[in-house]
Order: structure tokens, then sequence, then C-alpha cells
């Protein structure tokens, strides 16, 4: 069935990069908060921010794709709720979008107001604004703002996915597991 007719599920794609963004946000997490273990300037503390940030950019750019996908198949009809309900989810779905855009744009502004380089698997994107090293610091500080709000959307979105599944029992998760298929 196709998603744009009330299908049960979500299609392939959109499983699919709902998982990969999933796994690459927890690693952009990850390699900032292990950076922290290891002595300012110490190898394995520039390799992890250098990780964070080419991972962040790809998160920048797979959230084109997936937006691409939920504009070609949009989001399946929503099984139970009410009205107050389908709102929240939408407005959860947005800001769980613009973390995704938000944040690795502000680490990109961050990065070039400070004059340094955007990594970028091998390549070196260009600095979106020129140095001002007192911005950098400011557009920094939102950056982590938002990261540490993002942890909380993300908690939410997932204990959602868990109330569906276990107290309303409406079949909501099944909709974007990998494994799961239309009867």
């Amino acid at each position: 069935m196709n998603d744009r007719t009330g299908a049960a599920g979500y299609g392939r794609l959109s499983i699919a990069l709902h998982w990969l963004m999933l796994l690459l946000i927890a690693a952009v997490y990850a390699t900032i908060e292990l950076k922290g273990n290891f002595a300012k300037g110490s190898e394995p503390r520039e390799l992890l921010k250098h990780w964070h940030f080419m991972l962040g950019m790809t998160v920048f750019a797979l959230v084109w794709l997936r937006l691409i996908a939920r504009w070609l198949h949009p989001a399946p009809r929503a099984l139970a709720g009410g009205g107050w309900e389908h709102a929240l989810a939408k407005l959860m779905h947005l800001a769980l979008y613009g973390l995704m855009i938000g944040l690795p744009l502000l680490g990109w502004l961050t990065l070039s107001a400070a004059d340094k380089p955007i990594p970028f698997f091998g390549l070196e994107l260009p600095a979106l604004i020129g140095a001002n090293q007192k911005l950098a610091g400011q557009v920094k500080e939102l950056h982590e703002a938002v990261a540490v709000a993002g942890y909380w959307l993300i908690g939410l979105h997932a204990v959602a996915a868990l109330f569906h599944q276990y107290v309303r029992r409406d079949g909501t998760l099944q909709r974007m597991l990998p494994r799961h298929r239309q009867a």
C-alpha cells in the first residue's frame, strides 16, 4: 500500500532513515560526551571532536533526504488519540526536525566564526560567516543549550513510542520497526 493512501506503516526509506538518524545522533552525542574524558589538545580528544563535526554534518545532509522522503511519502494516519494528541505529535516531529537542522547549522556557524576548519570526510566545508571569536562563543553556547534540549526531545519521543507500545497497545511503534510487514 502507498503511504499517501493511509497505509498502516511507513515506507522502507522512511524507516531506514529514522533508525540511521538515531544511530548517527547517538554517535554525535557520544563523541562530544566522551571528549571530556581526555586532556585538551590530546589526540583522542581532537579525534572525537573531529568525528563530532563530521557526524553532525552527516545528520544535516541526511535530514534533507529525510524531508524529501517524507514529502514524497507522507506519514501514515495516526492510529489512536484525539486532536490535541495529533497536534502534540506534529509539534514534537517539527521540534525534532528543527533539532536535526539547527544543531549542525549552529555547529557549522560556531566553527566558521572561530575561523576553524569544518571537516567533512576528507573535504573542508566553506565558512558560513567571517571570523568573530565573540560570536563564536555565543553561538557555541546556543549550540550547547539546544543540544541539552535535544536530550529531552529525544527522550520524550522515545517515551511516547513506548507509551503507544505498552500502554495503548495501538501498533504505532510497529509501523516504524524495520521488520514490520503490512498485513
